[in-house]
C-alpha cells in the first residue's frame, strides 16, 4: 500500500510547563487506514472524532504519539513535499492574480523553486492547462475579488495541482458553497482527477459527496478516532448526478449515515 497508518495514536497536550491531569486529548486511538497509490478515498464520521488529524498525520504535520505511519514504504518523520492541501476557504491571496495564485507553489516547493526561471515557459503552460481544465481559462489575469466562491475553489484546487503532488489532501473544500456550485464542482474534480491520477484524500460530512467521489468510504468513530467501517464504492466512471438517485447509491449513502449515527450516540 501507498499509505499505511497501523494503529496510530495521536495525543494534543497543552505543551508547556507540567501538565495536569485532564490536559491532554486523545484524538485518534489505535487507527489503522491502508491507501493504494492513485486511489481516491473519503474520510466521514461525527464532528470532532479526528478526520483532519488523519490528513496532518499523513502529511507529516502532526507526529503520532503512538504507531506508524508510512508513505511509499518510508516513516513519515517529517513535513512531505509530494502533497497538496486545499481547505474550505480558497485563501487565495488578495494581491496577486489568479494565474499567480496557482503558481505559488513554484515558488515554494524544491525542485520546482529552484528551477523558476528556467522553468518559467513550461510552468505558465502548465498553469494555463490547468485552469482551462476547470473552466477558467479566461480568469487568468483576474483578481481573486472578481471571481464567485466556486471559482475561487475551482482556482485553489488547480494551485493544490500545480506541483504535480503525488497526494492531494482535501478538508472539505466544498463546505462553504451552495448546493449547485457544490455538485457541480464534484465534476470537476472527478475530471482533474482522472488527469491527474494522484492519491486523493478528501475528508468531508456530505456522504452523498463522498460516494459520489471516492473509490472507498472511510467512517471513523466518535473521538477518539479509529477507522471502524470501510466501503468500496463500485460505480462505473465518470459519475453523473443523475447516478446518486439511483437505488444502490441511495442505499451506500443510507448506510454510511447508519454507522456515523451509531457512532455519535455511543
Amino acid at each position: 500500500m501507498f499509505i499505511e497508518l497501523t494503529d496510530v495514536d495521536l495525543i494534543y497536550g497543552s505543551g508547556k510547563g507540567k501538565r495536569k491531569l485532564g490536559d491532554d486529548t486523545l484524538a485518534v486511538r489505535s487507527a489503522s487506514l491502508s491507501i493504494a497509490d492513485g486511489e481516491f478515498v473519503a474520510i466521514v464520521g461525527p464532528s470532532g472524532c479526528g478526520k483532519s488529524t488523519l490528513l496532518k498525520l499523513i502529511a507529516g504535520l502532526a507526529k503520532p504519539s503512538r504507531g506508524v505511519v508510512r508513505v511509499g514504504g518510508e516513516d513519515v518523520v517529517h513535513p512531505l513535499k509530494t502533497v497538496g492541501m486545499a481547505f474550505q476557504n480558497a485563501t487565495l491571496l488578495p494581491w496577486r492574480n489568479i494565474r499567480d495564485n496557482v503558481m505559488l507553489p513554484l515558488e515554494i516547493v524544491e525542485p520546482h523553486r529552484s528551477r523558476q526561471k528556467l522553468d518559467r515557459d513550461k510552468n505558465l503552460e502548465r498553469a494555463n492547462g490547468l485552469l482551462a481544465k476547470v473552466g477558467l481559462s479566461g480568469f487568468a489575469d483576474k483578481m481573486p475579488w472578481q471571481l464567485s466562491g466556486g471559482m475561487q475553489q475551482r482556482a485553489q484546487l488547480c494551485r493544490a495541482l500545480i506541483h504535480e503532488p503525488s497526494i492531494l489532501m482535501l478538508d472539505e473544500p466544498f463546505a462553504a458553497l451552495d448546493a449547485f456550485t457544490r455538485e457541480e464542482l464534484w465534476g470537476v474534480l472527478q475530471e482533474l482527477w482522472s488527469f491527474r491520477k494522484c492519491t486523493i484524500i478528501l475528508v468531508t460530512h456530505e456522504l452523498r459527496e463522498a460516494a459520489f467521489l471516492a473509490d472507498t468510504v472511510h467512517v471513523m468513530s466518535a473521538r477518539p478516532g479509529r477507522v471502524v467501517r470501510s466501503r468500496s464504492v463500485d460505480f462505473p466512471r465518470p459519475r453523473t448526478l443523475a447516478a446518486t438517485f439511483e437505488p444502490r447509491f441511495v442505499e451506500l449513502v443510507h448506510d454510511l449515515r447508519h454507522h456515523i449515527h451509531l457512532e455519535t450516540a455511543a
